[in-house]
């Protein structure tokens, strides 16, 4: 799949993708996870833990926390040694404002689950 992404320009269904690198929680293995990327400043990048609006995060989202030292992401082809800050309060929602509008589909897995979807900032370490 992420072959196929990155053959497509990093794009999928009209969303700019990163791949995120995290080690998983139980197996201490690099996985990498082609998500949908939200501009935030310079070289930062908000991405969402909407799992499709399911009832559960993603495994990503917990492997973040479980090695929050050891993640990177790629954008362009360059892979980047990273630190993420999940948004909370104003700030979270002011993100998502601007993610909805850029990408509704976002506003739908809101509306679809009664968890409240992570956002997460990603930047350049």
């Amino acid at each position: 799949m992420i072959a196929i992404h990155r053959r497509t320009g990093d794009r999928v269904a009209g969303m700019d993708l990163l791949y995120l690198t995290t080690v998983g929680a139980r197996t201490g293995r690099e996985r990498v996870s082609p998500m949908a990327r939200f501009a935030d400043g310079d070289g930062a990048w908000l991405v969402v833990a909407s799992n499709n609006g399911s009832d559960k995060h993603p495994a990503w989202y917990h492997n973040l926390r479980a090695h929050p030292d050891q993640l990177s992401f790629e954008v362009g082809g360059k892979r980047v040694p990273a630190r993420a800050e999940e948004l909370a309060g104003a700030e979270r929602e002011a993100a998502m404002q601007r993610i909805t509008a850029s990408q509704p589909r976002f506003g739908q897995y809101v509306r679809k689950t009664a968890r409240t979807l992570p956002v997460i900032r990603l930047t350049a370490r």
